[in-house]
């Protein structure tokens, strides 16, 4: 069976719609026949994929970013985790791509999908609030951040694009920076048969199976995505101010040693708020998609996805 390409048109402000006919020509001319499917609305390339993954297919291609690569990567592992999963990045975060070091050219891509070898990584399977008050259960590849990245994620969703989506993610960042509150955290730790009660202060806490996130923010700089664990990264700080003044420091990963930056390993986390009231400003950003709020539970399920490199 040929594989599956699932591209998202609307990625990149619609950039990967408009390029999509010649990016097609140069990926088939490498891997020959393939199946397209183009996804119509939020959540739809979960589905494409889904299918795909109980027809049998082998290999499943997602064309978009990183959303499109989440959303992907959940639809196969719902159909069974068989399907090999493959990435043409077309959109302007780029975040998982870089912790498997694949350069963003098209030719990189498509090389990648040719050459056949494949890594097999982590997963994290997540179960929490969604926005409807019911409990959801979700994939993810590359990082759950909950703090000031839920609030991003919540103003580019209201944010105009007409500047393009780096104006608009600048422009939600701003705003987060402006509201983000430091919240106290209950967090239940497991790692292997040893358990433990955390108590935790924090403006950003990030379970990572990936380095990278927010367009090209190195969260965790030690996180591999294929080592059995969770780097879980604590950023809090004396004040908002101070948050604010590191925060520039994530993008070339020298926020660790700042005061208030803490960082742990674990494969299973419970993640609960001691005030409520906040529940409705510490919200959980899944590989860049803004799917809900606390309290989550998360677990590592290792080795679960085979991702082509």
């Amino acid at each position: 069976m040929d594989p599956l390409l699932i591209v998202n048109p609307s990625a990149a402000s619609g950039r990967a719609g408009r390029t999509f006919a010649q990016v097609l020509a140069v990926i088939e001319r490498r891997l020959g026949s393939l199946d397209v499917a183009v996804t119509e609305r939020p959540g739809h390339a979960t589905s494409l994929a889904y299918a795909g993954a109980l027809d049998g297919r082998s290999l499943i291609i997602a064309v978009g970013g990183d959303g499109t690569l989440h959303e992907v990567a959940n639809g196969v592992l719902d159909g069974g985790g068989r399907a090999a999963l493959g990435y043409v990045g077309q959109g302007t975060g780029g975040d998982f791509r870089r912790t498997l070091d694949i350069p963003h050219r098209l030719d990189a891509y498509v090389e990648a999908l040719a050459s056949g070898r494949e890594r097999a990584v982590d997963v994290g399977r997540a179960t929490f609030r969604g926005p409807d008050g019911a409990t959801r259960v979700r994939w993810f590849v590359n990082i759950l951040s909950m703090g000031m990245g839920g609030l991003v994620d919540r103003y580019v969703a209201t944010t105009t694009k007409a500047f393009g989506s780096k104006a608009a993610y600048f422009w939600a960042s701003t705003r987060a920076l402006a509201s983000v509150r430091r919240a106290r955290l209950h967090c239940t730790v497991s790692l292997g048969d040893g358990r433990e009660d955390r108590q935790l202060d924090a403006f950003v806490l990030g379970v990572c199976n990936g380095g990278y996130f927010g367009g090209g923010m190195r969260l965790a700089p030690m996180a591999e995505p294929d080592d059995g664990l969770f780097d879980v990264v604590v950023m809090n700080a004396p004040s908002k101010l101070a948050f604010a003044a590191y925060s520039s420091r994530i993008y070339g990963g020298r926020h660790m040693s700042a005061r208030g930056v803490s960082h742990f390993r674990c494969d299973r986390i419970k993640v609960e708020l001691q005030d409520e009231s906040l529940s409705d400003a510490f919200l959980l950003d899944v590989d860049g998609e803004p799917l809900g709020a606390l309290p989550v539970e998360i677990e590592l399920v290792p080795r679960a996805l085979r991702v082509l490199v």
